[in-house]
């Protein structure tokens, strides 16, 4: 839904400090990385594998696989207490979300009350859900030629999954995407913008909240209601922050990970003619989208003085870990910088490492391979109208905005009934299903 935020970071980026030596002045919303990182990523890797940078009142950037690895399984030494880098001092604690940010050992009992909802054997109930949303996105598309890949389908398949599971309207989703735009993209750069960003979406799931106390669904807010820490109710706060969660953490990734997976086949024409053949290697080359194009990269805090790769970090230092430069390392993948749709080896870093895993992959994978499979299912050969149009998000979420496309074959769907979108079970032939046989080969 545009509004007159979405156009402000792009005119704010441009009034920063430009960038002239990535190696001591690291910027993440310099409009040179916002347009093209990759090259940037690969020659840091390469020249300077541990960088640092005065802004953001130091900031230390991390490239190769074997140090976020390291980092990422050390909570005690580099604490997830703050993960967006933002210009607050990092003394400050800010609003934390728990379980992302909670460091051990208050973190386990937090991600345990989440998990069941999330676990493979949860996700499977949202399959089909998902899948009507996606029919449902590409009737709205009629028979037009002309379509933006992302507005007109990426963006509406998590969001709408998400207003399910919280039991909202969908009528909803466009006030969440303009909420994550002024977070994630204008918030880091815009102390006020955060705070009152943050101010709205509390009090929207503190309204929830109450509702669901009075009149009590199927839904996540029912769901953690229930769920006891040490022997006690979830207090509300708790629960609260843990929805914020949801919504900050499970959207914006997942929409940037199905755009840029079909950026990639509407650039690509034997790749997306392949896996329209080959539906079976849908599973792997999501793992193989995630590397190539990884949604997000995180960030941790040092505890105390510390060093990496022979680099100084001082305590209260970000630490950024470069996910998308750790998913081309040449010392972990063969040929890291040519996509591979049926890549076999493949252990990237995109839902992150150590025990702040993405707690959501199961979600994220099931949505990205069954929006895939149906897109391709209907129309399978489109192609980008104008690669130079592309907008990307600025900011540690990163995934195409805009991708102009133009739709060159159809396949009329099936007729069906209208449909009511409830979760239920699947089957033995669910998308994640077929991902763990693809895991146990």
């Amino acid at each position: 839904m545009p509004t007159q935020e979405d156009s402000r970071p792009m005119d704010e980026l441009r009034t920063r400090a430009t960038v002239k030596d990535w190696r001591t002045d690291f910027d993440h919303f310099d409009t040179a990385f916002v347009a093209d990182p990759d090259v940037i990523w690969a020659d840091l890797r390469t020249t300077t594998p541990v960088a640092h940078s005065d802004r953001y009142g130091g900031l230390t950037v991390l490239t190769r696989w074997q140090d976020v690895a390291a980092v990422a399984a050390n909570p005690s030494l580099f604490s997830s207490r703050r993960t967006i880098v933002d210009e607050v001092p990092t003394s400050r604690r800010l609003l934390p979300l728990p379980p992302l940010n909670i460091d051990p050992p208050e973190h386990a009992a937090q991600r345990r009350v989440l998990l069941p909802f999330f676990n493979a054997v949860a996700t499977e109930r949202w399959e089909q859900p998902v899948r009507e949303i996606c029919r449902q996105a590409l009737d709205a598309m009629g028979e037009r030629v002309d379509v933006d890949l992302a507005v007109d389908y990426a963006q509406v398949i998590p969001g709408e999954l998400t207003a399910m599971m919280l039991g909202v309207p969908t009528t909803d989703v466009p006030q969440f995407r303009v909420w994550l735009h002024d977070l994630l993209e204008v918030g880091p750069t815009d102390v006020a913008v955060a705070r009152r960003t943050t101010t709205k979406i509390l009090d929207y799931l503190r309204g929830q909240l109450e509702q669901r106390r009075q009149h009590p669904g199927d839904d996540l807010v029912s769901y953690l209601i229930d769920q006891r820490i040490e022997n006690q109710p979830v207090p509300d706060n708790e629960i609260v922050k843990m929805l914020v969660t949801i919504l900050v953490a499970g959207i914006d990734t997942t929409w940037s990970g199905i755009g840029s997976s079909l950026m990639h086949l509407a650039g690509n024409a034997p790749d997306c003619w392949r896996l329209g053949a080959q539906p079976e290697l849908i599973p792997g080359a999501v793992e193989e989208f995630l590397r190539f194009y990884p949604p997000g990269y995180p960030a941790r805090i040092a505890q105390t003085n510390t060093e990496i790769g022979g680099r100084p970090i001082a305590a209260g230092e970000w630490v950024l870990l470069g996910l998308p430069a750790a998913n081309r390392d040449p010392e972990m993948f063969d040929r890291p910088e040519r996509l591979i749709i049926d890549r076999q080896a493949n252990r990237h870093t995109s839902f992150g490492l150590g025990i702040h895993r993405c707690l959501g992959s199961n979600l994220a994978r099931m949505e990205m391979g069954v929006a895939i499979e149906e897109f391709l299912a209907r129309f399978p050969d489109f192609e980008l109208r104008d690669p130079e149009a592309i907008v990307f998000s600025a900011g540690q979420v990163r995934g195409p905005r805009c991708i102009p496309a133009r739709i060159l074959a159809r396949v009329d769907p099936p007729a069906r009934s209208a449909a009511t979108i409830t979760p239920k079970p699947t089957g033995r032939s669910s998308f994640l299903t077929r991902i763990r046989r693809r895991m146990l080969a």
